[in-house]
């Protein structure tokens, strides 16, 4: 009998089309930009506004077979607990938009996405024992030299101490709100990752209202059919889709891994540029691509060969591994 679980592979394939999703927002803003004079802030409270009508539909229209099913197969959090998750959400996502204002997409991309495996890595081996071993932290410095070389070798950037910060700032959101997943998950009260995406947005919605309200909250364009077609496509794929899965999958798989993992988004990203945006394809864009999915596979492998179950928190549930 086999030491693998089968959802092991599930979850993984969860986070891969997360971190895809992740990765087609950027194309779709780069969109909405050029239609319409939407700003960040304000295409943020509308992708977490817009994400959260969605999710509120699909739970109202859930069987009750299967409301019943996901509390079954994890125990409530809390109000508190979700609102700490949502806040975490927030942090992130307001972070990464000001990191980039004040210091460029590249860098501040790299500096958040790349301090991100570093900040969880070191976590999870401080605080639930989570070991990469060598052969995992040779494939987390692969990874890491893919995104470099994928971003930044494809447009420069300033380095701006405060751009630099928010990064950082968004990195440790970013970190804590995967730590924290992998945490409630090996606890088995990880609970609805629906319900956990619906509180994330819910409070990504009101803390980003008041900044998008001074922002400028309705975008003014001459071709509103596409700009609402951009926005429901914003809130649908890569944010309820993308982090319900994204929810699904951090709380049963290594945080390190998780994190690796996600670093699909700029390949995604990338490769949307080249063959919708029309971005001409570079050496770069290339080799960094090689690199990132070569120590992505690396690590899905390692974590497929795993043995099912981990460490084990709560004995008194039966036969349920780390990855359910």
């Amino acid at each position: 009998m086999s030491n693998h679980s089968p959802a092991i592979g599930r979850n993984l394939l969860y986070l891969v089309v997360a971190g895809a999703a992740w990765g087609t927002a950027g194309a779709a803003a780069s969109l909405l930009f050029l239609a319409s004079d939407l700003g960040p802030l304000a295409l943020s409270f509308w992708r977490c506004a817009g994400g959260l009508a969605v999710l509120l539909a699909v739970l109202a229209v859930r069987r009750p077979q299967d409301r019943s099913r996901g509390r079954d197969r994890a125990g409530r959090p809390s109000a508190g607990s979700l609102i700490g998750t949502g806040l975490l959400f927030t942090l992130f996502q307001s972070a990464y938009f000001g990191a980039v204002r004040e210091t460029g997409l590249a860098v501040g991309t790299v500096v958040t996405l790349g301090a991100g495996p570093v900040l969880i890595a070191l976590g999870a081996r401080t605080w639930m024992g989570e070991r990469l071993g060598r052969g995992g932290a040779a494939a987390v410095g692969g990874a890491l030299a893919g995104l470099a070389v994928l971003v930044l070798g494809s447009g420069g950037g300033e380095v701006r101490p405060l751009g630099v910060a928010l990064a950082l700032l968004s990195a440790a959101g970013y970190a804590a709100m995967t730590l924290r997943a992998r945490w409630l998950g090996q606890r088995g009260i990880g609970g609805d990752p629906l319900v956990t995406t619906a509180w994330s947005v819910a409070v990504g919605t009101v803390c980003l209202l008041p900044l998008a309200a001074l922002e400028g909250l309705l975008p003014h364009t001459g071709e509103p059919a596409r700009v609402v077609w951009l926005l429901v496509y914003v809130a649908t794929v890569p944010t309820a889709l993308a982090y319900a899965l994204y929810f699904t999958g951090a709380a049963a798989v290594r945080a390190a891994t998780v994190s690796v993992i996600m670093l699909i988004e700029p390949v995604s990203a990338a490769v949307i540029a080249v063959l919708v945006l029309g971005e001409r394809l570079t050496g770069a864009v290339v080799l960094g691509t090689v690199l990132l999915l070569t120590a992505v596979g690396a690590l899905i492998a390692a974590e497929a060969r795993r043995p099912a179950g981990g460490p084990v928190v709560r004995p008194a549930r039966p036969v349920q591994s780390a990855a359910r």
